[in-house]
């Protein structure tokens, strides 16, 4: 699990890539701080194991499955991206439940200067959009924001310069494509409920047995 508190802004140093995956070379400052074979690791939200080391160097591989859901895809040689690793078990949360487990891929479609931060609109799916709620949180390229706004098949953030400064978010253009990861406890909830309805526990249920009363 992680907290999208980004440790570092990484490099990507190589790809290489074979017919059944793409190798991901990566540049860190947190090589030297407790990276080992076998850890889990975010790039830009995406969940990744490392496979081996080198000075500084991290590898990953990304499958053809996880490249067709996410922005990894896009990646080319150069490109920074967010780092962060695993949640240790005596670690300070932070953020919010992360997975590493990208819903979608959204579009940056509006970006405004509000104040000394940054205010970004990004278009999603409809069936992502269920899951996007006011004041709740979300997951864009691993970074933990709060929802400003949503409407439809938009939503907003606002960066603050800290952010902007310890993350590539500052960086994004118009049109730009990034990871989305809704927040798993919704789709808990959602998953739950959905099995209830089918066994007949529905708010009538709950209503006619007291567990909800009426206003």
């Amino acid at each position: 699990m992680f907290t999208g508190i980004i440790e570092d802004i990484g490099s990507i140093s190589d790809i290489r890539k074979s017919g059944g995956k793409w190798e991901f070379c990566i540049k860190t400052h947190l090589g030297d701080q407790g990276i080992h074979e076998g850890d889990s690791i975010a790039i830009d939200g995406v969940c990744l194991t490392a496979t081996r080391l080198e000075k500084g160097i991290f590898f990953a591989d990304a499958s053809l499955e996880t490249l067709s859901l996410t922005t990894l895809k896009d990646k080319k040689t150069g490109n920074r991206v967010n780092i962060e690793r695993a949640m240790a078990s005596d670690g300070r949360f932070g953020g919010h439940f992360v997975m590493g487990h990208v819903d979608g891929i959204g579009t940056i479609t509006d970006i405004k200067k509000a104040g000394d931060s940054i205010r970004l609109e990004v278009e999603i799916s409809p069936g992502l959009s269920r899951y996007i709620v006011k004041k709740g949180s979300v997951a864009i390229d691993g970074i933990s924001l709060t929802v400003n706004e949503q409407h439809d098949k938009m939503f907003s953030v606002n960066i603050i310069p800290f952010t902007s400064s310890k993350s590539t978010i500052g960086e994004k253009k118009m049109r730009d494509r990034v990871n989305i990861e809704t927040d798993i406890i919704g789709k808990y909830i959602e998953s739950f409920m959905d099995k209830a309805d089918k066994k007949g526990i529905n708010m009538n249920f709950l209503y006619e047995y007291g567990f909800v009363k009426g206003e």
